[in-house]
């Protein structure tokens, strides 16, 4: 399944995104041509078979993947490391200068993370943007094989993207600019920042074909597994609701009422959950195995495979950047112990996470590993193991189980070292239910809501929780999604959790942790730190005024 969709990434990363960037290249560089050369491909050249059409949307998938350029930049490195989740973790706090800031609230609009995620994003958007234009003007019957449903599957999979990749954006950096067509010469290079409000519009639009557009999940043949189906469509369109409904977005400006909004999400949270297509896994760590991938739980997740080949980007050279079929995360995130990992240490648990869960929840030990003797008796803490005290590791994407591995469970994996096969779980059924609940509480149905809470507590052995309201919500969503990228996003838009506001929560997190801790996290400023920096790089190259986010 898994595979043959990535052998289809990779072939057009190696070959097809040559014709498509020439093409490109020469349709730019037209208007200062009195003719075409021979041996020149035109994007209309393209677009003449089904094959070839697939091949382009498959191409808006790969950014999906991208880790690493001039530096590492998967998102988990704002969605966990920036919120009260995670320490950046590594060899020290000089080991990725990038991550520090983000962790400690020294953010610059220097900074190259940053910088690699922003560029990473509208690359996928570029390709979308390619495949919309170009695909909706290609007449039907040019093969037996593209028909109306299979034009309307690979526009509604494009159109998905595209807000995918907006929404990762946005809520990062508020207003960016909205290129909605192909960028053919300079001269269309301008492009000013628009308001939170048309981003969010235009992500709900985006989505709105994509859901009519895609077919559900049992639809699909198992080699386009992965895929974005209408269920993934309908469930972004609930957590995008559920952020324009909360206090922080409407204050940027959506104009959306929040009665509307948690009106919509439940909606589409209706048609999911009565849709068949999701259940929740009998057993929660088969979510973060090998063998868990694309299966009952699994509404979209990237895909990754191990490859013998293909490695870094090249900061210099935009064609290179995330070269590889691989997760990154796997070595950035396991323990620096050799014994139970060999890898970099990044993205450590708190203590503030580690006791957010209750006595008996085994999502605890699936999130978080405390290597010690207990788990492998040879085992030896080094030196390097700890950062500013702190020696958990990310058990999640980490590592993974393999009975006949050292200590009895756990082991590296059995590939190649710095290039992990395992999926990146972007949205889960469990997550799913979550958002229900959480748009129930905002229609003012809390019996509906705990109903969807109880379903998640239950499948890891829980009890019913006393009451459904906010706290508890907030509570679940932090501990099922533990070390998955989502709580620093769902603390800006909550604005916290006991309403008290942000800069209260983050400066309670931080009095919580240990002194050495405390020393190197700066003041959390209101009004600044909920959003990270435009690069500067961009706004240089960018011929508008793009404003800078307040404060920096």
């Amino acid at each position: 399944m898994k595979k043959n969709m990535i052998n289809k990434l990779l072939s057009l990363s190696f070959s097809g995104l040559l014709s498509l960037s020439v093409a490109v290249c020469f349709t730019g560089c037209k208007d200062y041509l009195t003719e075409i050369e021979p041996g020149t491909t035109l994007l209309e050249d393209f677009y003449t078979s089904t094959p070839a059409m697939v091949q382009n949307v498959t191409a808006c998938y790969t950014p999906l993947l991208w880790e690493y350029n001039r530096t590492y930049c998967p998102e988990w490195f704002i969605g966990d490391v920036a919120s009260d989740d995670a320490l950046k973790g590594g060899g020290s706090t000089n080991d990725m200068a990038d991550a520090y800031d983000i962790e400690n609230w020294r953010t610059t609009d220097q900074n190259t993370l940053l910088l690699d995620f922003y560029r990473g994003n509208f690359m996928g958007v570029a390709r979308c943007n390619l495949a919309i234009e170009y695909i909706e003007k290609t007449q039907l019957e040019i093969d037996s094989a593209f028909t109306q449903r299979m034009k309307d599957r690979l526009l509604g999979e494009a159109h998905f993207l595209r807000a995918y990749y907006y929404f990762r954006l946005v809520r990062v950096f508020a207003g960016v600019p909205m290129p909605l067509k192909v960028v053919k010469s300079s001269d269309e290079w301008g492009i000013p920042r628009s308001s939170v409000d048309v981003v969010f519009n235009q992500i709900l639009a985006d989505l709105a074909i994509a859901q009519k557009s895609l077919w559900l999940k049992s639809k699909y043949e198992a080699d386009d597994m992965g895929r974005a189906t209408k269920g993934a469509a309908e469930a972004m369109l609930m957590k995008v609701n559920l952020y324009m409904a909360s206090p922080f977005w409407q204050e940027k400006g959506v104009k959306k009422s929040p009665a509307d909004c948690y009106k919509d999400a439940k909606a589409w949270g209706d048609s999911i959950i009565t849709s068949g297509e999701y259940s929740l896994c009998p057993n929660y760590e088969d979510n973060f195995t090998m063998a868990g991938e694309n299966g009952q739980e699994s509404v979209f997740e990237v895909q990754y495979a191990e490859v013998p080949w293909g490695d870094y980007g090249d900061g210099n050279d935009p064609t290179k950047f995330g070269y590889t079929a691989g997760s990154f995360t796997q070595i950035l995130v396991r323990s620096r112990n050799s014994e139970i990992g060999g890898g970099w240490g990044f993205n450590h648990p708190t203590q503030s996470l580690f006791n957010e869960f209750e006595a008996g929840d085994p999502r605890r030990d699936v999130a978080i590993l405390v290597p010690s003797t207990s788990i492998v008796p040879s085992y030896q803490e080094q030196t390097d193991e700890k950062y500013l005290g702190n020696n958990m590791v990310n058990n999640k994407y980490g590592m993974y189980r393999d009975p006949s591995a050292i200590g009895g469970g756990y082991g590296k994996w059995s590939l190649h070292a710095s290039r992990g096969p395992l999926n990146n779980k972007q949205i889960r059924y469990a997550d799913v239910l979550l958002m229900y609940a959480e748009a129930c509480l905002g229609a003012g149905d809390p019996g509906t809501a705990k109903t969807y809470i109880d379903q998640v507590r239950d499948r890891v052995g829980l009890a019913p929780c006393a009451v459904a309201d906010d706290a508890t919500l907030r509570h679940e969503r932090r501990c099922e999604l533990a070390m998955e990228g989502h709580r620093w996003f769902d603390l800006v838009r909550w604005k916290g959790v006991a309403g008290t506001g942000l800069k209260a929560h983050m400066d309670a997190y931080k009095a919580s942790e240990s002194e050495e801790v405390q020393h190197h996290i700066q003041e959390f400023v209101a009004g600044k730190h909920e959003l990270f920096p435009i690069p500067q790089e961009e706004r240089q190259l960018n011929p508008t005024d793009m404003e800078q986010n307040p404060g920096y």
